[in-house]
This record gives structure tokens, C-alpha cells and sequence, in this order.
């Protein structure tokens, strides 16, 4: 009988502690100081917080140069050094994994494959116009300049086999000829000039100074167009 009260007396007293130690979760929290501090950046920003930046921000005072430009502190990041140990932390397989396609060395897949879907340059319509692909060519003309025909007579025509025979341009390895302008001043007047084609301002510079302008056929090198 004495050892069961002992045992009771135990119990009570054991129940007695917890019951004084408990404290509600919202007592608890109340006790806990809160901060007052306005800091507000983030974990990553700690460079930036123990820079000594003042000077920069003092306006009215602070002028940039190319002496006092610099990146933002923590903004630039050491090299990382690949294939040098595990403990760099890009040893070994230099983070291209264990194996696969792109693990291997060498260019893992052709430009434009994008793993077997229809790629872009073929889902993309064709434009319309003239490519410059395999199966189409380039209209390439001969240049001539219209200050190489200022030595021309009043009233004459000309054209490229006239010129090259007056020695004022040389031969050429394309069959069809374009007026354009130069960079020297025209000064012929009244002539007739004939070649495949004419830029714009070729044209009005011939016909201010009382000329006159003459498409020749590709073919035949016949006067289509007066």
C-alpha cells in the first residue's frame, strides 16, 4: 500500500511539472523581439552591402570618368576552371554529365536539327521574289562611270565598244553594261548613251545636260527602249 502511494504521489508531482513548463504558442511568440532594421536586399546582395559607396551616390558632387568606372561589386564572377579536380566543382565530367549525345566530343548535332521535329527554316514559307539559291543566278552588270564618258563629243552616241576602243575603259568580262554615277563631276552635253541599264540619278544627269538614254537588249544588243 505504502509503495502505491509513493507511485501516486510521483505521478502527481511529474503532471504538476509539465503543466508549469507549457507555455501556448502564441505567449511564445509574443516574447520573441521583432526587427526594427529597414535592410531590405537580398541574400546574394552582401558584396554590395559592405561596398563603400557613397561617393557615387553624392550627386551633386561625383562625376563618372573612364578612370572611376567599374562593375557593381559582386556583379563579376572568377573564371570557372573546368576539368581540374573534383573539388573545383566541374571536374571530371566538366558538367556534361556521365554519357549521351551531348557529352561526346565535337559538335553534338548539326545547326538547325532540333531533335527530329520539323525544324524552323522548313517551317517557315518560302518568300516570293528571286532567291539567290543553287538553280538562280545574279544579274552582274559591267560598271561604267559617268565621268568616263565627259570626253565624249557633243551630238555623238556612245556605248561600251566605243569606249573601249577610245581606250577610256577596259575590257570586261560580262556582256551587259550599266551607267551609274561617279564621283567626278559629269560635264558631257547632248549625247546619246546606249548600255542594258541606267541607275536613277545616271539617268537624270544624261538627260539634264540635254542627252539622251537607250536600253539595249541583252541578246542582240538591238535599241529597245528611246
Amino acid at each position: 500500500m505504502k509503495s502505491f502511494l509513493l507511485v501516486f504521489v510521483a505521478l502527481v508531482v511529474a503532471s504538476d511539472a509539465l503543466t508549469s513548463s507549457f507555455v501556448p504558442r502564441s505567449q511564445s511568440l509574443s516574447s520573441v523581439p521583432t526587427s526594427t532594421s529597414s535592410l531590405s536586399m537580398k541574400v546574394f546582395d552582401w558584396k554590395r552591402r559592405q561596398a563603400d559607396e557613397s561617393a557615387i551616390n553624392d550627386l551633386d558632387n561625383f562625376e563618372f570618368t573612364e578612370y572611376n568606372l567599374r562593375p557593381a561589386p559582386g556583379s563579376k564572377h572568377r573564371r570557372k576552371r573546368k576539368g581540374r579536380g573534383i573539388a573545383a566543382g566541374q571536374g571530371a565530367t566538366c558538367g556534361f554529365g556521365m554519357r549521351g549525345q551531348k557529352a561526346r566530343s565535337g559538335r553534338s548535332v548539326r545547326p538547325g536539327f532540333e531533335g527530329g521535329q520539323q525544324p524552323l527554316y522548313r517551317r517557315l514559307p518560302k518568300f516570293v521574289g528571286k532567291p539567290l539559291g543553287p538553280g538562280h543566278k545574279r544579274k552582274i552588270y559591267n560598271i561604267i562611270k559617268l565621268d568616263e564618258l565627259n570626253d565624249v563629243a557633243p551630238g555623238s552616241t556612245c556605248n561600251f565598244e566605243s569606249l573601249f576602243e577610245s581606250k577610256v575603259v577596259t575590257k570586261s568580262k560580262y556582256d551587259i553594261h550599266k551607267i551609274v554615277t561617279g564621283k567626278n563631276e559629269f560635264t558631257a552635253k547632248d549625247i546619246t548613251v546606249q548600255a542594258h541599264a541606267f541607275t536613277k540619278s545616271a539617268r537624270e544627269a544624261i538627260e539634264g545636260a540635254g542627252g539622251k538614254c537607250e536600253i539595249l537588249k541583252p541578246s542582240t544588243g538591238a535599241v529597245i527602249e528611246g
